[in-house]
């Protein structure tokens, strides 16, 4: 007398598939909205320089971005070995650097203009000179907030 029939006579029922074309796109639009593209290529290499005192950007909104460095390897022919400035998807001078920064300042509104700052990602091997003229145009441009990205020390 046994309870539990061992005979295979029924078979497994189909899987039900019928929300799984929702749940793809479900997952897609969720990695749609999350990921953030890169909106500058780099043109110049850079290694940050060790801190120690740290703290995080607070508003990313109101920050423009401004890269010194040698140029990348492909671009090394083109524009030489030395110290490059690069903004957005260009190598510039100081007097560009003026004129960007008037630029962003004008196109934010009035509520974050207050806030707005400018951070150097600057190559740790870069001569202080550089850095000073870049400094210079940036109090010329009223742009007194400047922030210097770097790794925290280990």
């Amino acid at each position: 007398m046994s309870r539990f029939n061992k005979g295979g006579g029924r078979e497994m029922p189909e899987m039900n598939t019928s929300s799984l074309p929702d749940l793809i796109f479900t997952i897609l639009f969720f990695f749609m909205m999350v990921t953030t593209m890169r909106e500058v290529t780099l043109k110049v290499k850079f290694e940050k320089p060790i801190g120690t005192q740290l703290e995080k950007l607070a508003r990313k909104s109101s920050t423009s971005f401004i890269y010194i460095g040698q140029p990348t390897d492909a671009l090394k022919g083109q524009y030489g070995t030395g110290h490059q400035i690069q903004i957005n998807d260009r190598y510039t001078d100081p007097q560009g650097i003026y004129d960007f920064v008037t630029a962003e300042r004008g196109e934010m509104p009035e509520s974050e203009k207050p806030f707005y700052t400018v951070s150097l990602k600057v190559d740790h091997h870069t001569p202080m000179g550089i850095i000073t003229d870049v400094k210079q145009v940036l109090r010329k441009a009223y742009a007194l907030k400047i922030m210097y990205s770097a790794n925290k020390k280990q």
